[in-house]
């Protein structure tokens, strides 16, 4: 078993357990405690688990930096998931898309790419990036406004993005686990859930260090999103949990 499968299953097994010993793993992996110990060095780094005497425990929740924060890391990688997501979407269709960097970045490749979309969104950002063809119809949502998100969300929101059939809708996330895609931002969630209820393709875009991370709120599992675009392949769980929910993935 390589590092990479290694650390997915560690996360996997502290995740079922919610706390365990260097030794269980250990065990259950079949290799070194030094090994273990290694491993869990890397993980704390990386912010999925937290060190116990002995043992490690679930990392808290991951909390999400502003859209401007996020905005200044993981560039190039983002351009390569935008750039990809962006071939999901043909001339003349209908899309949504929630508030984000990534969902961002794919609105500036669609003004770029495509004619006569209509855009609908619940981000200010997003509207601002798809308003620059002049080719594309914009409707922003109502609803009430977090500023650290430049983004709408609440009961007005999600009542609007009802009224709507799209072609395809494109969604960001704060984190992706084998239950499926989760969010920081409260709110956003039930935003997401709206925009894929009413689309006939859904597409979920992120970038590799969301991988194995949890926070607030599950958005979905994997039947309900039909492609992930993302920068790296899956984890050894997370790629058995998408193709039994038979999510398509695509890697930028």
């Amino acid at each position: 078993m390589n590092k990479k499968d290694r650390h997915s299953l560690i996360v996997s097994e502290v995740r079922s357990s919610a706390a365990i010993r260097v030794s269980e793993l250990a065990q259950r992996i079949g290799v070194s405690g030094e090994t273990i110990r290694r491993d869990l060095a890397e993980l704390v780094d990386a912010g999925l688990v937290s060190r116990t005497y002995g043992g490690a425990t679930l990392a808290p929740f991951v909390a999400e930096p502003s859209v401007g924060e996020r905005d200044r890391t993981l560039v190039a990688e983002r351009f390569r998931i935008a750039a990809a997501a962006a071939q999901e979407v043909e001339n003349g269709q209908l899309v949504t898309l929630d508030g984000g960097s990534t969902t961002r970045a794919v609105a500036r490749h669609l003004a770029q790419l495509r004619r006569d979309l209509t855009i609908i969104t619940n981000s200010l950002g997003v509207a601002i990036a798809a308003g620059a063809n002049p080719t594309f119809r914009v409707l922003l949502c109502p609803g009430r406004y977090h500023a650290g998100e430049g983004s709408v969300f609440g009961e007005d929101t999600t009542e609007y993005l009802a009224r709507f059939h799209a072609h395809v809708a494109i969604i960001g996330a704060s984190g992706l686990t084998g239950e499926g895609p989760s969010e920081a931002v409260p709110g956003a969630a039930a935003v997401k859930r709206a925009m894929l209820r009413r689309a006939a393709a859904t597409v979920l875009v992120l970038d590799q260090s969301k991988f194995e991370r949890t926070s607030v709120e599950t958005v979905c599992d994997f039947s309900a999103l039909g492609t992930i675009v993302t920068d790296a392949p899956l984890p050894e769980l997370l790629a058995r949990a998408a193709a039994e929910g038979g999510t398509r993935v695509v890697v930028a």
